[in-house]
Order: structure tokens, then sequence, then C-alpha cells
């Protein structure tokens, strides 16, 4: 019998055409998906939207409903193992990063609850006789899809802030990572969510295209690739409807001549292979100062043959699998298509060896050189463990190849110069830059991307904000103009 989905904060079976979740780690059958019919995804929206609208959800206080999310954080605690071993057999992250995950998710969602309990409105400078002021309103209906790198702390980020503000959700997950996905909603209706609010519906791109042209949905929350941002940007346009969208990245990292390099060093392998290089934001263009390019890039390489892969439920392993079969073949074509390009393998370009590795969706890390920035793997999202290091003159001529790509989600910077890491911050087209460190996150800080990398901002307090629309209330404190005239007599 296939798993059943989560509608309406009820568990039924799905009356669509299941699937199989399979562990990238050997291949294996995890269990069989259910997927909702088109009428289960209608009958999903509409619970969320009658759910939203009654009082007992639309007028709970705002500590009241952050005491729901706040249970929600510890139903998360209280499984924090059996949510890490059911992502790493989803997604195959190594144990240890897994755990790191469901501690982030229930740090996610409490910060959400403390956001909603402590949101404003705001008393506006009046410009007549009247009081002017400014409330938010929920959306009503949000229609979340998430990716299948981290669909915990992903899936918390969307679910908790929409909730907050005051939404039912509908979400749909990768279909690499359903179960996990499942497990989620199932922590939050466990801790007391109302019936109605909340549904988690995998399958295909039916049935985000179904919860999107739904009358009742609101807005859109996506995180995902460029090119299917662009088609739901679409299809929300068509409606009128807000769309959220957190896209893909091709990500300057930039090492200057004056960097710690024994920070550095160090530093570069995390950026551009932790979580096998599946990370919107990883620092897959490493640009390096021509003085130290040679040098520093035999340290890197050095560096990087210590990363340990290994079976995910490894306690010692750095990197697991790949996130799906398909996803290596992915990769794979991107290294061939370096290589024709003229680059140079200086580590990794190949399946690890082994037999504990065979039956699973395994890559080497992987350095190229030799390649301008205009090669393949410099202008395309990989989403892989293939990092591309380039070289660079001055200041003029990195800002100049940081900035020549069509996305811009993050970047880094090394230096010892505190005037040269301003600097170069500031003129960075990106919305996240890291200043001698990287991939470091917080909740608290708004995370979006420029150009192509995306439209708005989650997290932070105007993490609750966008799923929220501004109401203008003019109270009045005398007579209006016509008053005296058509009063008289």
């Amino acid at each position: 019998m296939a798993r059943q989905i989560l509608l309406g904060g009820a568990w039924v079976d799905g009356k669509g055409k299941p699937f199989n979740g399979i562990n990238p780690a050997n291949g294996s059958v995890i269990d069989e998906i259910g997927t909702p019919s088109v009428e289960q995804v209608n009958q999903a929206c509409d619970a969320a939207w009658t759910a939203a609208r009654k009082p007992a959800w639309r007028n709970m206080m705002g500590h009241q409903r952050a005491a729901i999310l706040h249970r929600a954080a510890d139903v998360v605690m209280e499984r924090k193992e059996s949510l890490a071993r059911a992502q790493m057999l989803d997604n195959g992250k190594t144990i240890g990063e897994c755990r790191e995950q469901v501690v982030g998710t229930a740090g996610i969602i409490r910060y959400f609850a403390a956001v909603c309990e402590t949101l404003e409105g705001e008393v506006t400078p009046a410009r007549g006789n009247f009081m002017s002021m400014t409330v938010y309103e929920p959306f009503g209906v949000i229609a979340c899809i998430t990716p299948y790198n981290s669909p915990l702390t992903l899936g918390a980020q969307k679910l908790a802030a929409a909730l907050a503000a005051g939404n039912g959700c509908v979400l749909k997950p990768s279909e690499i990572t359903t179960i996990s996905s499942l497990e989620l909603g199932r922590a939050f209706v466990d801790a007391g969510l109302p019936e109605g609010l909340l549904s988690v519906l995998p399958g295909n791109r039916e049935v985000g295209r179904a919860m999107i042209e739904h009358p009742k949905t609101g807005m859109v929350s996506f995180t995902g690739g460029t090119a299917t941002g662009r088609a739901i940007a679409e299809m929300a346009a068509k409606r009128l409807i807000p769309a959220l969208l957190e896209l893909g990245g091709k990500s300057p990292n930039i090492v200057f001549e004056d960097a710690d390099l024994d920070l550095t060093i160090p530093g570069i392998p995390y950026a551009a292979f932790s979580s096998m290089g599946q990370s919107c934001t990883t620092g897959t263009r490493l640009f390096v100062q021509q003085s130290i390019f040679k040098d520093f890039l035999k340290r890197l390489v050095e560096h990087t043959s210590r990363i340990r892969i290994g079976l995910p439920p490894d306690e010692k392993a750095m990197l697991g699998p790949c996130s799906s079969f398909r996803d290596r073949e992915r990769i794979e074509g991107y290294v061939a298509k370096g290589v024709a390009e003229g680059g140079k393998i200086e580590i990794g370009g190949k399946r690890p060896e082994g037999a504990a590795f065979a039956k699973g969706a395994y890559y080497t890390p992987t350095i190229f050189t030799g390649l301008d920035n205009n090669a393949t793997p410099c202008r395309e999202e990989i989403f892989g463990p293939v990092l591309c290091v380039l070289p660079f003159k001055n200041e003029d001529d990195l800002l100049a190849q940081a900035n020549d790509t069509v996305f811009g989600l993050a970047a880094g910077v090394w230096t010892r110069d505190f005037g040269k890491a301003w600097r170069t911050a500031r003129a960075l087209d990106a919305g996240t830059v890291w200043i001698n460190t990287y991939r470091q996150s917080s909740v608290a800080c708004p995370f979006g991307g420029f150009k192509e990398s995306g439209i708005g901002r989650e997290k932070g307090p105007q993490g609750v904000r966008v799923y929220q629309q501004a109401k203008s209330l003019y109270w009045g404190l005398g007579a209006l103009p016509w008053h005296k005239d058509l009063a008289a007599k």
C-alpha cells in the first residue's frame, strides 16, 4: 500500500498515480508514495481557505498562534533522529548533516513563532483630520513548493512563516524528498495545528500547477531552479497573484592575495562541496588573484583530497551521494562539457572507487582549471560538487568577471583588508555576501537573490510580512468637507 498523503490535516490515500521513493545511497526502494488527484488538490486548497477564514484561526492572538508553532518545534526535536533518518534516506545527506538540519528546522519554527508574537501594525503620520494606521492581513492560501536538497529546513522556512502570518498552506515537495516532507507535516499537525490548514501533496509538476491555478490560492512560494521558477511566475502572473521565488545561483567566491590562506584554503572546499555542492548558494566559481594562483591551487587540491566520502549513516562521512541518479548523470554531463571546452581536471571528475559506492549515486569533488568565465560549467548552475577556478588581476577585473552572470544569489570575499572587503561586497550583484566565511546562515537575516536568482526575500521579520498584504485604516476625527452644507436645513 502506498504511503498516505496529508490532506487538510488528515491522512488519506492518494487517488493519483503512486511512485517509488529511491534511496540514492544504494538504489533501493524506500517506499511507494501516494499522490493526489487533481480533485484532491482542489480539496486541499478549499480546506486551507476555509480553515484560514474561520475566526478560530483568523482572529487568533499572535501569542496563541506562536504557542502552536513552539509546540511544533518541540515535536520536531522529540523526533530528531527519525526525521534526520527520513531525510538521509530521501536525499543521501550524511546523518550528521541531517541531524544538524533537524535542529535548524526547530530553530526556524521557533524564530517565526517569536516574530508572530511580536509583529506590530503602524500608526502612520496623519495628513488631515483623521488617524491613519496600517494593519496586515493574510493572503489566505499559500502554495508552497520546495526542492530536494534541504526539505526540512526549507519546508519549515515556508510553512512556519506563512502560518505565523495567518494563512493556510498546501505544500508540494520534490518527488525526491517526499517522506521527510510528509513527516514534517505530521509534526505540525501533531502539535495541534487546526484542521484544514495544512496539506502535504507529493507528486509531479501537474500537482504544483493545480495548486497554483486554484482560484483560492492567494500566493505562491517556490524554491528551486530558475527555469521552473520562470514557469511558475508566468502561471502566477496570469492569475495576478504574487510569487516569492528563491532560484538558482552561480556564486563567485573571491580570494585576494592578502587573504589569510590558513583560514581561506580549508574554507573553499566547504563552500564548494559541502552538501555535495547541492545548494543554491554554493561557491562554484572560485576567483583567485593571479599573484597567488599557482600556490593556492596546489594547496586547495591537497585539502580537497582529504574530503571523506562515505555511506550516509557513517558518522565520519563528510559527503554522501548525490540526491538522485539523475542528478549524477547531469553532473557528469557538465564535467564532460568542461573537458570538451578545454578545461583541465585537477582532482575528481569521476565516481569513487570501491564496492561500497557501486550501487549509489556517488561522485567525487571536482576542480576545473583552464576554463574562462564564458565556459558552460562557469555559466550554468550544475548543482553538484564541481568547482571552476579562475584567475583575476585586480579589483576591476574581478568585479567584471564576478558580476558577468545572469545569477545573483550569493558570493564570498576573502581578504584581510576591511576597505577592500567593503568595496567588493557592495559592488557584487548578490543578495548575500560572506566575508572571510561561507554558507553561514541565520533565519534572522533576509535571504533572496538579485537578477535571475529570484524575486522577494524569505527569513527575517519580513519573512512573515511577505505572506501578508497591507491594509490602510483611516479613523475620522471630525466632519468631512461637505458636512456643513449638506447638514444645513
